[in-house]
């Protein structure tokens, strides 16, 4: 470096080893690049019985504590559609539950019906994620899976009695509270009946059996736990629900009545004579 010189502002010649200096070091052969910044590619592993999103809670824990605030970090592979149908499956859940909602609200011909048969949704999400953190389990893609399965499985503990109800309000012109208690008693056995046919055929997905069974096993908690929570809360809660809605109805429908202006006799029109007419028409 002494052998190379630089010249200065003023035409100085100076040698280029006052101004830097060699020192060995070791560095990468070539360095990556990810938007236009130097990157480096870190890959981990999942230990057995680790949950994906547990790893990446810890990954993103030990990056904040280590790194500096002038380093950005993402996911990439598999961690990355991890987080991406985290984000998706949210706006899954919400827009089944409209869906339901709107071919229920077609089939009973009411804006009142499927507010009370999706009552119990709230009951089922809450035993779901009361069931995964009991057994210490993370709310997978397959957790998620559970909890939409959910919102297609409880809504028929409500229908089942709702339409009992509905039926013999018209047919039998029963009240609400006498239709729905009756509802509730006639259709128990039915709803234990398909609960429990639910229950046996997910129980073996939540107890983790055969190879691949711990990716699963999210699945059939959530379900499981939503369903038995559900079941207790539902059979005394909905008949409540109905019952309280169906006052709500019958007090909008008779304030929408007392709203509507009554026409007096002497605002009816009455018809002239022809005769009047005919020589309206001659003048």
């Amino acid at each position: 470096m002494d052998l190379l010189h630089v010249t200065g502002r003023e035409g100085v010649s100076v040698p280029l080893g006052s101004l830097a200096k060699i020192t060995p070091s070791t560095g990468p052969l070539t360095v990556n690049h990810s938007g236009q910044l130097p990157s480096v590619t870190l890959s981990f592993n999942l230990q057995p019985g680790t949950a994906l999103g547990t790893a990446v809670e810890a990954v993103e824990a030990a990056a904040r504590e280590v790194l500096p605030s002038t380093i950005s970090t993402n996911f990439a592979g598999t961690a990355q559609a991890f987080q991406e149908a985290q984000a998706g499956h949210l706006i899954l859940l919400l827009m089944a539950i409209l869906v339901i909602y709107l071919v229920l609200g077609i089939l009973y011909e009411s804006f009142i019906h499927p507010l009370t048969i999706l009552s119990g949704l709230p009951f089922a999400g809450f035993g779901a994620l009361l069931a995964l953190a009991l057994f210490g389990l993370d709310l997978s893609i397959y957790a998620y899976v559970g909890i939409i399965m959910l919102v297609g499985i409880v809504k028929k503990n409500a229908i089942m009695m709702i339409d009992f109800a509905i039926e013999a309000e018209r047919n039998q012109g029963r009240s609400a509270h006498e239709a729905i208690l009756e509802a509730a008693s006639v259709r128990f056995r039915p709803i234990m009946m398909t609960t429990m046919a639910a229950l046996m055929g997910t129980l073996p997905i939540a107890l983790g059996h055969g190879a691949g069974a711990e990716a699963r096993r999210p699945l059939g908690i959530a379900v499981v736990g939503g369903l038995v929570f559900s079941q207790i809360i539902t059979l005394y809660f909905t008949p409540v629900i109905y019952t309280y809605f169906d006052a709500l109805q019958q007090r909008l429908g008779r304030r929408k009545r007392v709203g509507q202006p009554v026409r007096t006799p002497s605002e009816s029109p009455v018809p002239a004579p022809a005769g009047s007419m005919a020589r309206m028409r001659e003048t």
